[in-house]
């Protein structure tokens, strides 16, 4: 124990090899003569009462039948790195609770050794992890980083079975290289076994995952459909307050700070806001019948069977053609293009659930703001492994909960 003025700083607990058992080989794990012994190193072990805690060892070098002259197998170190495996282990579950700034801090080490931990962790489980019995997967981009270039968004892959939610493959863009990359990443045997494939309508996803996974039912995403009505619905309302507020003052009125109202569920608007929504309702305005038609769309999710389902679909494209309103004719002409894969959601219903999609991609949303954004696509990418790939772990006897 190192200490400075009678307090002690530090423990280092230095190891010596036994006298009567070989050293063995690093590659091949087989006893072998020794050779000579290297210079004294050092390994970070997990803290004991709040000191930082060194391994002091000087390995012993074999002579192996195989490999030849090699550096023994030390148990609690992984090649060159100067943390021992535990430590390693314990700083990347706390990685998970913390930021790793904060978890550095903390046990007395540097933001480096904790990302390498990660990076090792992450690496052991992808090389461990089993990846039969996935039978629903979700597609989705999402966007990082500072920007709108290609590279500031990501394309992430989801196994949403019932059983097992997490994410199974992550990369940069969102093009339909990236998606076969990913696809070709997790294997034929897992593309072959789907039988449900979740995404919305950008057209690259759609054409990668009918010529690869064909077999599957493909659901479009009922969130991504209503994003559309709700950007629909918003377009029609700053179109109309701004050309009511050129002719009458008191007319644009109604629309003043009715942005958030209308872009809610309609039975969740209450209060004040439910009067001023009666209001603009009995005004017959351009930006109510959009707003009606919006609403009246949330039936169609309420279908059971699928002709009738189709019977609706068809009927709401109908209202929307004849409104005279641009932003909804464009989602009906939409809706009516991807028909036959909206219809998809009816036939898949009860066994895959889109919203899912959806709360993985917040939790990406939350891992990113707690580590108050990454500089680095190489940090976000073991970030999101780390934290939402349900990897497993190397056994450890040092655990913090």
């Amino acid at each position: 124990m190192c200490s400075s003025q009678g307090k002690a700083e530090v423990i280092e607990i230095k190891l010596e090899p036994h006298g009567g058992i070989r050293g063995r080989c690093s590659q091949c794990q087989r006893a072998a003569p020794g050779y000579d012994r290297l210079p004294e190193r050092r390994w970070q072990f997990v803290p004991l009462w709040g000191m930082p805690t060194y391994f002091l060892y000087a390995p012993r070098r074999v002579e192996c039948g195989e490999h030849g002259v090699i550096v023994e197998h030390i148990p609690w170190s992984d090649g060159k790195r100067p943390v021992t495996c535990a430590m390693m282990g314990f700083l990347a579950r706390w990685g998970r609770r913390l930021s790793w700034r904060e978890t550095a801090h903390i046990f007395q080490t540097s933001w480096e050794a904790v990302y390498r931990s990660v990076e090792w962790f992450v690496q052991w489980g992808l090389a461990h992890r089993e990846l039969q019995g996935v039978e629903a997967m979700g597609v989705d981009e999402i966007h990082w980083g500072h920007g709108l270039r290609a590279d500031n968004f990501l394309t992430v892959i989801y196994q949403i079975d019932r059983h097992c939610r997490r994410l199974l493959w992550v990369g940069k863009r969102r093009s339909r290289a990236t998606l076969r990359r990913g696809l070709k990443a997790l294997g034929p045997e897992v593309v072959g076994g789907l039988r449900f494939v979740c995404s919305d309508m950008w057209k690259p996803y759609l054409q990668v995952i009918a010529a690869q996974a064909g077999q599957a039912l493909h659901v479009l995403d009922r969130f991504h459909i209503t994003t559309h009505l709700n950007q629909a619905v918003d377009q029609v309302r700053r179109a109309e307050s701004s050309r009511l507020r050129q002719t009458s003052k008191a007319r644009a009125q109604r629309l003043k700070h009715m942005r958030w109202p209308l872009l809610r569920r309609g039975t969740r608007v209450r209060g004040r806001a439910r009067q001023k929504l009666n209001a603009l309702l009995a005004s017959k305005l351009a930006t109510a019948r959009a707003w009606e038609l919006k609403e009246i769309f949330s039936h169609f999710w309420k279908y059971k069977s699928v002709i009738w389902a189709g019977a609706f679909l068809d009927y709401w494209c109908f209202r929307a053609m004849r409104s005279r309103l641009e932003p909804m004719q464009k989602v009906a002409r939409m809706l009516r293009t991807h028909e036959e894969l909206l219809l998809n959601w009816f036939r898949a219903k009860g066994e895959i659930s889109a919203g899912v999609v959806e709360g993985l991609n917040n939790k990406i949303r939350v891992v990113t703001r707690r580590s108050f954004g990454f500089r680095t696509y190489e940090a976000m990418e073991l970030a999101l492994y780390h934290t939402l790939g349900r990897l497993p772990e190397p056994e450890s006897a040092h655990r913090f909960c």
